[in-house]
């Protein structure tokens, strides 16, 4: 399997397919890049060249013990960037992945970044503080760390067979094959990485980060996303990013990139080709 080794020495595994103009996809905690497969799959078909790559201690990457915050995430994906030589990429991130690409963009970026697009994204600051009134409380992700350091395996089941996929709302079309897949690749990672990822996403300020993005920026974000709530998130973030634009989605939940692939696809490839 490909690997790309960081300074530091860790061992992160990346998917790189097709031919033609490169796109990458940063992952959402605590899954892997099998998470983009519909995405992946849609854009290789249409002569793209898809890359994306687990997070360290996520997937098939190294559970090193070291290095799970935000600045470590980038840097990895740097590297996976300099590995393969890329240059003019759409950079795509869901989730803690839309964090991930706001550093990358930021810290690493020069030169190599053509577009960056952010779904369900964690930027600018999820938990609640002084400057940061409306986040969420810090005991939601006490409870996650919980969760995660005592049952994580049902923690798992419970959030992608609810709110991860709006499967807990009236009437939703429920797929086992989805909930189950979703658990197993947050079962494949490490958990230490998971537990000290919850800070990662949920206490960084990317502020900075956005508005150092000097890109064209598509903002996605469906208006019933109950793990990144939109208000919070998205209609902050828009008012950060110089050349962005914002596309809200009705209904959708936070994992609409795999129940709704058909609507994410068609806006990520219109956005792409613009």
């Amino acid at each position: 399997m490909p690997f790309v080794t960081t300074s530091d020495g860790t061992d992160i595994f990346y998917k790189d397919w097709g031919t033609g103009r490169p796109v990458m996809f940063h992952h959402g905690w605590p899954l892997s890049s099998d998470d983009w497969d519909a995405q992946m799959l849609f854009l290789v078909r249409r002569g793209y060249r898809v890359i994306a790559h687990d997070r360290r201690g996520h997937g098939r990457s190294a559970q090193v013990g070291h290095g799970h915050d935000m600045d470590h995430y980038a840097a990895d994906a740097a590297a996976v960037v300099e590995h393969l030589g890329l240059r003019d990429v759409v950079h795509v991130g869901h989730s803690t992945g839309g964090g991930e690409v706001a550093r990358y963009v930021a810290r690493h970026g020069a030169g190599r970044v053509a577009k960056a697009v952010l779904i369900g994204a964690v930027p600018p600051l999820m938990v609640q503080t002084a400057s940061n009134p409306s986040g969420l409380p810090a005991e939601v992700f006490d409870g996650f760390r919980e969760a995660v350091a005592t049952d994580r395996s049902q923690f798992y089941l419970d959030l992608a067979s609810g709110p991860f996929y709006g499967f807990n709302r009236p009437g939703a079309d429920v797929s086992q094959g989805v909930i189950q897949n979703w658990w197993r690749q947050g079962m494949t990672g490490s958990a230490q990485a998971h537990y000290e990822g919850i800070k990662a996403f949920s206490e960084t300020d990317f502020t900075d980060d956005l508005r150092a993005i000097d890109v064209p920026t598509l903002i996605m974000h469906g208006d019933d996303d109950q793990i990144v709530p939109i208000a919070n998130s998205a209609e902050k973030a828009i008012r950060l990013v110089a050349n962005a634009r914002l596309k809200v989605y009705p209904g959708l939940s936070h994992g609409m990139c795999t129940v709704n692939a058909d609507t994410v696809n068609a806006d990520l490839l219109d956005f792409i080709e613009s």
